[in-house]
């Protein structure tokens, strides 16, 4: 028990001072190297005690164990701003400076950690802590300098000029205990509370802070923090020996607000992660063979920071400002995933899995120009896995996701006539291992 605390004080460390990324818009294909490494299909799945973060319904059917691991996220992403901009102006839209703006920091390292126990035949507690979702850009240059107005036009002019390097960096950590109670030989429920924590910084976005209700409150602030929680609740229905389905439902996770940032975000610094559907099933074809099907529903319209528009001309009358109500947002739509997987016991020692999903557009192409802070637009994930059993109680499980580079064309009342795209493309390598107790 003290190498389980220490090791859990470790994770909740690191966590806390990783960024984490998302690919499905906001929130990771998958949690764990077994749900990576079947693209995420793994809410009738019982095989992981981290897919509690899918189902926690799923864990009642496992032996007691912890999972420990953590992944090696390779993000390639950034925009293009092309040179057809008309000539900036302070009554007229600026332009981004026409070139290639690619993110730095390419490798991130983000842990995690599980934990199931057996109460009895009919009940069970789980924990699973790990990266719910999150975004990092970091670009050397000053992207919005031709937003601002000449130094020394007006008092203050300085104020407004863009900094660099320019981009941001919202990093999350969720815990959830989840409990789990067999009502039947065939029905399962289980509720997991779940505590979240995130942190956010944004840094060259001065030239903004003219079309705030808080202009100090914008950028360059340094890390705020913000915490919160809700719930997920999972059902698991054995329909037959082989055939599982399963659903699972989180709700909307309220947060605190960021307050260094309240002149940024919708609602005065308002930053809640959206509510999340999955629904799904798990068939045993043969012995050896499984297949799996997740359908997971995002509502990142219920999130006001996410999903306001901000294709609307800034600084005129009438139009909104940063940090209202009806301010500015990325413009994110509800999002559908599609996950498929399948799972191949070579021998009683090597499983091993594949998978593909595929989900909606988050950005649309009017909803370009604050995407370039957030190019999560990426569509597809192609999935590898294995699992070696390594002794009687210890496995090893290993995942590989390659998400191929997606892009969105647009432009925006901002910009005028100029027109640009964003771009992503990803790899995630992830190693677990289990112990049983």
């Amino acid at each position: 028990m003290k190498t389980l605390k220490s090791t859990l004080a470790l994770l909740v460390g690191a966590l806390s001072s990783a960024p984490t990324l998302a690919t499905n818009g906001y929130l990771a294909p998958g949690y764990g190297p077994v749900a990576k490494g079947m693209a995420g299909a793994c809410v009738a799945l019982v095989e992981s005690a981290m897919c509690a973060a899918h189902n926690p319904a799923t864990l009642l059917d496992l032996d007691t164990r912890w999972e420990i691991g953590a992944s090696l996220f390779a993000p390639d992403r950034g925009f293009v701003a092309d040179d057809d901009a008309a000539t900036p102006s302070l009554t007229g839209p600026a332009s981004v400076p026409p070139g290639h703006y690619d993110s730095r920091n390419k490798l991130f390292l983000i842990p995690h950690f599980a934990y199931n126990r057996k109460l009895d035949a009919d009940t069970n507690l789980g924990i699973a802590l790990g990266g719910n979702g999150g975004m990092n850009t970091d670009y050397d240059s000053a992207v919005w300098r031709n937003f601002a107005p000449p130094p020394g036009l007006f008092p203050g002019a300085e104020t407004l000029q863009a900094s660099s390097p320019t981009g941001v960096d919202l990093m999350q950590l969720f815990l959830g205990v989840s409990y789990g109670k067999r009502l039947n030989e065939r029905h399962t429920l289980a509720i997991m509370p779940i505590l979240a924590l995130q942190s956010f910084e944004a840094k060259g976005l001065q030239p903004f802070r003219g079309v705030s209700v808080a202009p100090d409150k914008v950028t360059n602030n340094g890390q705020d923090w913000s915490w919160g929680g809700g719930a997920r609740i999972g059902w698991l229905y054995k329909a037959t020996d082989r055939l599982n389905i399963g659903a699972s439902y989180q709700t909307r996770l309220w947060m605190t607000r960021f307050k260094d940032y309240e002149g940024l975000f919708a609602e005065g610094g308002d930053f809640d992660i959206p509510p999340v559907l999955d629904l799904g099933f798990a068939y045993d074809i043969d012995p050896a063979w499984t297949f799996s099907f997740n359908y997971q529903r995002i509502w990142y319209g219920d999130v006001k920071a996410l999903s306001n528009p901000h294709d609307l001309p800034l600084g005129q009358p009438g139009s909104p400002l940063l940090g209202a109500d009806d301010g500015l947002g990325f413009g994110w739509s509800n999002q559908n995933v599609y996950k498929f997987g399948v799972r191949w016991r070579f021998s009683p020692d090597l499983t091993l899995r594949a998978g593909y999903s595929h989900n909606d557009q988050v950005v649309p192409s009017s909803q370009a120009l604050f995407n370039v802070l957030a190019p999560g637009v990426v569509r597809d994930h192609f999935a590898l896995g294995l699992g070696q059993k390594l002794s009687a109680t210890s496995d090893l499980n290993i995942s590989l996701i390659y998400a191929p580079e997606a892009k969105v064309y647009g432009t925006n009342p901002n910009t005028g006539p100029q027109t640009g795209h964003l771009y992503m493309s990803q790899w995630d390598l992830e190693v677990g291992w289990v112990f049983r107790l």
